[in-house]
């Protein structure tokens, strides 16, 4: 049987910490494909911007995509025939903020107010309304109160798409980096007119928020001892391929997993330049970052598949159908390959 020829390998991640946007700041993919004659190419590259509808839907072959677990689990919903082959889990700053003014100092202090969720019905998976949600349930969860405890306020946000010039782009190594800037706009500004009483943010750029305006950290999830509590979108980050490219070329797949592997060591001898690139991908500065992701971010860049994270990636898909951000149910065990990473543990 002839062995396929694959001229091209696509990858896209998010503005996040992820070990695929490490290994492409490292070159490590085009050191390992060059070889071959196989081009590199990523959406977030402005001239692939025709191609960046795959970044939600995964319709794209011989790609990659490792970011928020929401956009992957709807396309593997809504059809996409994708495989998990790595999970990363950072744990990551998730914040309900408040106004100082408002008298909210715990989350109790929740029950009968206004929470803000934004909502962006125009776009095929409303990723930021499911994040917000689950995060706010998984505060009140924690007082024994829930949704019916507080009342939900709608707030119109603008696509993140659409946040940031050509000309801002160009100056972010990641250009979505620039649009995530403006990430929480709305809901910030729902804040501070008094439309809500609490918004939902996250990671470094939440940080950043709670300080710029002067809100109150109500209470910070994105750490709790629980694993449950900290299930989100971040939380864990799933790596999926299209299933057609690992059985066409389960070589070329395991090569590209390798390198994603490999900077779980990489990075716990490198510290330093580890924020360097994650500053590089998510526009904050070493100080915000280690707030954001802990000191020991270097230390939590393991790409694998541990059962712990493979249920709590199937926790997270009820709760986003139960909620109906997901057209329909599918099998999450089912949606996780395992061969790719045994392939490696055996050339290993």
């Amino acid at each position: 049987m002839t062995t396929p020829i694959v001229e091209t390998i696509w990858y896209t991640r998010c503005p996040v910490p992820t070990p695929v946007g490490i290994a492409a700041h490292l070159g490590w993919f085009e050191q390992e494909f060059g070889p071959d004659g196989i081009a590199i190419e990523t959406l977030q590259d402005g001239r692939n911007a025709g191609l960046r509808a795959s970044h939600i839907d995964h319709t794209l072959q011989h790609s990659f995509r490792q970011g928020g677990s929401i956009p992957a689990l709807w396309a593997r919903s809504q059809g996409a025939d994708t495989r998990v082959i790595g999970l990363t889990w950072i744990d990551e700053s998730q914040l309900i903020l408040a106004l100082p003014q408002s008298g909210i100092r715990t989350v109790r202090d929740l029950r009968g107010r206004r929470i803000g969720l934004p909502s962006r019905p125009g776009q095929r998976i409303d990723i930021f309304r499911a994040a917000a949600l689950r995060g706010f349930l998984g505060a009140l969860g924690l007082e024994g109160l829930g949704a019916r405890d507080v009342e939900i306020v709608d707030v119109p946000a603008q696509d993140v798409g659409a946040a940031a010039s050509p000309q801002l782009r160009q100056f972010f190594s990641n250009p979505a980096s620039a649009t995530s800037r403006a990430l929480y706009a709305a809901e910030t500004r729902a804040l501070l007119r008094g439309d809500v009483d609490a918004i939902y943010a996250k990671g470094s750029l939440g940080l950043e928020l709670a300080h710029l305006i002067g809100a109150r950290v109500v209470t910070d999830i994105g750490f709790h001892p629980d694993p449950k509590v900290r299930v989100n979108n971040g939380s864990p980050r799933p790596l999926t391929v299209d299933r057609a490219f690992i059985n066409a070329r389960p070589d070329l797949v395991a090569r590209f997993l390798r390198r994603v592997a490999d900077v779980d060591d990489w990075g716990r001898e490198h510290p330093h330049d580890v924020l360097d690139f994650l500053g590089r991908e998510t526009g904050s500065t070493h100080e915000w970052l280690r707030l954001a992701y802990g000191k020991d971010v270097h230390r939590k860049l393991v790409t694998g598949l541990a059962p712990d994270a493979i249920a709590a990636l199937a926790d997270f898909k009820d709760f986003l159908l139960a909620w109906g951000f997901l057209p329909h149910d599918f099998d999450v065990a089912a949606w996780v390959d395992h061969t790719v990473l045994d392939r490696l543990a055996i050339a290993a």
